[in-house]
């Protein structure tokens, strides 16, 4: 194979890798739309509740900044969760005058619930490869999400 063979044979991989990631993108968004839709839970209320149980507790300015969104806007989505016992504002113990929120527990297996179908594929899918190939597949999939976060922070900044 040419060297000019093989490099168009690598783009026509990377364009399919691109595409896949796109695909993925809208079938996660779909998913996560209506497990929030079975839950009560608007798009964005889910998002910051994802955040808040994988970082948290976390206090507003902070969960605005990892969902970037205005502080003015995640006002209302914690008023939201906190109401439908999603999350709770409890006070910093470090300093009394901050808020931290996080979420509750108990609805925690509500969310793992509507989500096992997905999960039982994911594990099926793991299943056929190998520990290296699993390696190889999450460096690659932290990667992309960090490239992700990198784009979204430069388009932030603009």
């Amino acid at each position: 194979m040419s060297s000019r063979e093989a490099a168009r044979d690598r783009r026509r991989l990377t364009v399919g890798v691109k595409e896949s990631l796109r695909q993925l993108s809208i079938q996660l968004s779909l998913l996560n739309h209506h497990v929030g839709a079975k839950a009560g839970l608007k798009d964005t209320d889910l998002d910051c509740l994802d955040l808040i149980a994988r970082f948290g507790p976390l206090g507003p300015t902070e969960l605005a900044r990892r969902a970037g969104l205005h502080p003015a806007t995640i006002t209302g989505v914690l008023d939201r969760l906190e109401r439908d016992r999603w999350v709770i504002r409890e006070r910093d113990p470090a300093d009394r005058r901050a808020v931290r929120v996080r979420a509750l527990p108990e609805r925690g297996g509500e969310l793992f619930g509507l989500y096992a179908g997905m999960n039982r594929s994911m594990d099926e899918i793991c299943a056929g490869y190998t520990e290296d190939e699993l390696r190889l597949l999450a460096g690659f999939l932290r990667r992309i999400g960090e490239a992700g976060q990198d784009a979204a922070g430069e388009l932030a900044a603009d």
